[in-house]
């Protein structure tokens, strides 16, 4: 009976374990909707798509990719950006995970008029975080994320850009 119930302990604490460790999903993938707001009162909408890899419960590596778009008198506005880096979880209640992150990488802007077209590049960071709510163990939706954008291209700077974004989490 020792046995037994010593076995029973043993395999229940390996149970804890493996499902402590399946708490975070291994990656996840965001697809969704996002409004910019860029310095000079520009507003452009567009889509975002972010890829997380989860190192662990709470610290992961993501990519994230967007565009934005805006028509006005006649000039077509596009900007695209392309940022990796860090992610911090709060995984506490499995119905609201919060988190923030820290992207750094490039962006390409162009705007066209009657044919012809400028554009460019540069250095593109974010600062922000947002809040993902349960729907089912393998989808979310992620409520709101907001993120402070920096663009720096030519020797300037455009600090006073912010990003909202919601969709769709697919956990992996």
């Amino acid at each position: 009976m020792r046995k037994f119930i010593g076995f029973a302990l043993l395999f229940g604490m390996f149970s804890l374990a493996a499902l402590a460790q399946e708490s975070a999903p291994k990656a996840e993938f965001f697809g969704g909707y996002q409004y910019t707001r860029f310095d000079g009162g520009l507003n452009a909408n567009g889509w975002d798509t972010t890829l997380t890899g989860n190192l662990n419960h709470w610290f992961g590596v993501a990519a994230d990719f967007s565009g934005a778009y805006k028509s006005q008198n006649g000039v077509s506005f596009n900007n695209y950006t392309y940022t990796f880096g860090p992610v911090v979880s709060l995984r506490r209640n499995e119905n609201f995970t919060p988190f923030a992150h820290f992207l750094a990488g490039g962006f390409h802007s162009s705007a066209a008029m009657s044919g012809l077209s400028v554009g460019g590049g540069g250095f593109a960071m974010m600062l922000g975080g947002g809040v993902d709510v349960k729907v089912t163990q393998r989808v979310a939706v992620r409520a709101i994320q907001f993120d402070w954008l920096s663009l720096h291209a030519n020797g300037g700077s455009d600090n006073n850009n912010a990003r909202i974004s919601t969709g769709l989490l697919f956990r992996y």
